[in-house]
């Protein structure tokens, strides 16, 4: 016969299937092309084939033979209706195994297919044909353009339908819908939303009932089923999945556990927090008592791993320990909540205890860091939840953050300084080893707490001395560049705004306290052409009115110190800038009807309204730092009469009755308008001439009388 059985021995078999390949290759019909396909199948079921014989199948069949026998519809006699589906799916299978043929487009195509075998009914029969679409698509996803193929070819919810089935292969389905989540996340919940939703409700309600150590096990599986969006506080099969995962959360973290039960349930927790912030928390009594568990929980691990930190056990240990940074990064933000707390004032107290000997912890723990260890991510979330720390807590571990601030700054220039390069590199040199990322951002984490300490004399010296305000300044010019890059249209506010306005609060604080260093440092007089350049920018733009009234006050007040420079005194810029300040601080104020008196009332305009407990200080600032400025530059008062402010503001104290005007209004009014009078005979002209006296009387501006008066 042409077709002996397959032998026994190893050597003899590799013969056989040599002989069956000659075959394959050289049959005349399909009768014969199938009998040596049983046999090649047979061994290909068996485990025996190895690299160079899969070649050799392939090189002697091709894709083309499986796809045939994928989509006939007429066995062999005597042979179930789906033999030839399932040779071919051995055969891709088989395929599948070589990394370069599984992300061949003839396999790809193959994806619906494969999809529609997962959905199909399996009898006992078909159980080897759903083992090989596994296969196939655990082969799919580890390649190059798999996990978006398997995305937009519906893989998504078939494997979630199959996982809810079942059925044989279902808990496959599962670990490959986890691989899918681990590198697609977004598109597949943009994509199959519903399915996920479906699957997770399952999880979550196996992981309530169960009172084994399946309930730990599926700790390690929910976090990748959790989506950052949509958020499922706003579906109702969504917040029941939340309900379902806090009881069972509170189930396990009440009980006795061991480390290896607890940092599975932390990592659980903490997943949903990045999610959900506390809302999957419940009000009232238990609700406060878990989340202070919670929290309390978290900053003990912290300090049994990084008190005393010994290198093997830190480092098995990164993973859990950043999950805790999340939970105490929520338990700050809970200790400062004052609408609708969930935890109450003695919780809090204690809390905030409790997480300062945790952050004491994190101190010691990066002042042990070695040079060689900065690009390790641990080190990033450390700086990052020490961060968060900073910006609300001033008063506590103030030695110790001082001591580390040297290090702070020195890690946040190095990422900076990287980040920069990485942005200067070709594309193709960015793809980076398996490991290693992309430079990550602390300074803007850093930077709230900056700020904080730049109002205080002794952080404040230790910041200029190592350097800090020209790294701030350096990356307050790198935001703006990332700003009116992005899109103009109003959106909600971006970290990059938010990082620019912190930045230019540190620099009022240096700016009051170290104008010395304004005036010796060059970089600030690089910041200076900024922000002359931005403000005309921002302005008309009032979905960013809290930046621009940033900008023009920390300008204002730098251009006090700087009022020397040749940019200033001469620049078309400085004009634009003067110009823009000047419509800033003129259009806060307007005149509305108050009822209590059936008169006018002076009130913020409209158009600051939203803004104005935000800018408020900074408007009042920037009144008096323009006073400071009109002496400074001859060619002020005329840009103050180009914009009619003198008229305008004339008519809105003539108009309203004057106690509606508070004292701390009248005396930013009346420090602009003796400059102005004092500098420009024009100005004093144009108050004189709109019933200037009288008002100044009226208001008890008294200042301004004298200067009116004179001759």
């Amino acid at each position: 016969p042409r077709f002996p059985a397959m032998a026994s021995d190893s050597g003899d078999r590799h013969s056989t299937l040599k002989r069956c390949l000659g075959v394959l290759r050289d049959a005349r019909n399909d009768s014969e092309q199938f009998a040596a396909l049983l046999l090649v199948t047979k061994a290909v079921r068996a485990g025996e084939v190895d690299a160079k014989t899969r070649r050799q199948i392939f090189d002697a069949i091709g894709f083309t033979f499986p796809t045939r026998l994928l989509t006939s519809r007429q066995p062999p006699a005597d042979c179930p209706p789906h033999t030839f589906r399932a040779l071919g799916l051995t055969l891709l299978a088989c395929f599948c195994t070589d990394s370069e043929l599984a992300g061949h487009s003839q396999i790809l195509n193959k994806i619906p297919t494969f999809n529609d075998i997962l959905l199909s009914p399996c009898d006992p029969d078909s159980t080897s044909m759903v083992d090989d679409v596994y296969q196939c698509l655990s082969a799919v996803l580890a390649t190059a353009r798999g996990p978006r193929e398997l995305v937009t070819k519906g893989t998504v919810s078939a494997l979630c339908q199959a996982y809810l089935n079942g059925g044989h292969g279902s808990d496959r389905a599962l670990t490959l819908l986890v691989g899918l989540l681990a590198v697609a996340e977004s598109k597949c919940w943009q994509r199959d939303a519903p399915q996920l939703l479906a699957v997770l409700s399952k999880l979550s309600g196996d992981f309530l009932k169960a009172e084994d150590m399946t309930k730990f096990e599926l700790c390690e599986v929910l976090p990748h089923f959790i989506p950052l969006s949509p958020p499922l506080t706003e579906d109702s099969q969504g917040s029941k999945c939340l309900c379902r995962l806090y009881k069972g959360l509170a189930d396990i973290l009440g009980s006795k556990l061991s480390q290896s039960q607890r940092d599975p349930a932390l990592k659980l927790a903490a997943s949903l927090v990045q999610a959900c912030g506390a809302e999957w928390i419940p009000a009232g009594s238990a609700g406060s008592k878990f989340l202070a568990l919670l929290v309390n929980l978290a900053c003990v691990e912290v300090r049994l791993t990084l008190e005393e930190p010994d290198p093997v056990e830190v480092e098995g240990k990164k993973e859990v320990v950043t999950a805790c940074y999340v939970l105490m990064e929520m338990g700050i933000q809970e200790c400062l909540r004052e609408e609708n707390p969930l935890l109450e004032n003695v919780q809090k107290m204690q809390l905030m205890r409790i997480m300062e000997e945790a952050f004491g912890a994190v101190i010691f723990y990066l002042r042990q860091v070695k040079q060689e260890e900065l690009q390790d991510p641990f080190i990033f979330a450390s700086v990052r939840v020490l961060g968060a720390w900073m910006a609300e807590e001033t008063s506590s571990l103030k030695q110790e953050i001082c001591e580390l601030l040297p290090f702070l700054v020195d890690y946040a220039r190095k990422l900076f300084k990287e980040g920069s390069l990485s942005e200067s590199l070709p594309q193709a040199e960015l793809v980076s080893t398996e490991g290693s990322a992309l430079p990550q951002d602390a300074l803007r984490f850093l930077l709230p707490g900056f700020c904080h300490l730049t109002a205080e004399d002794r952080p404040r010296d230790i910041l200029i001395s190592e350097g800090a305000p020209a790294l701030v300044c350096e990356y307050f010019l790198q935001q703006w560049e990332v700003l009116t890059s992005e899109s103009l249209a109003p959106a909600p506010l971006t970290s990059t705004e938010m990082s620019l306005q912190t930045m230019c609060g540190v620099f009022l604080n240096l700016v009051v306290a170290a104008p010395e260093l304004i005036r010796r440092d060059k970089t600030f007089s690089s910041l200076m052409d900024v922000l002359l350049k931005s403000l005309p920018l921002l302005l008309p733009q009032k979905h960013h009115l809290v930046l621009a009234a940033n900008v023009a006050t920390l300008g204002l007040m730098m251009a006090r110190i700087l009022a020397g420079s040749a940019a200033l005194q001469r620049a078309q810029s400085a004009k634009e800038f003067f110009g823009a300040a000047i419509r800033f601080l003129s259009q806060a104020h307007t005149a509305q009807a108050d009822p209590s008196s059936n008169g006018l009332a002076v009130a913020v305009s409209p158009a600051y309204v939203s803004a104005w407990d935000d800018i408020r200080e900074l408007w009042f600032l920037g009144m008096q730092a323009l006073a400071s400025c009109i002496p400074l530059f001859p060619w002020l008062p005329h840009a103050a009469l180009q914009a009619r402010w003198l008229e305008g503001l004339s008519q809105l104290l003539s108009r309203v009755a004057p106690a509606s005007v508070e004292f701390e209004l009248i005396s930013a009014f009346q420090a602009v308008l003796v400059e102005l009078a004092r500098a420009s005979e024009q100005c004093r002209g144009v108050i004189l001439s709109h019933h200037g006296t009288e008002w100044a009387n009226l208001y008890g501006m008294a200042a301004l009388e004298q200067c009116l008066a004179e001759q």
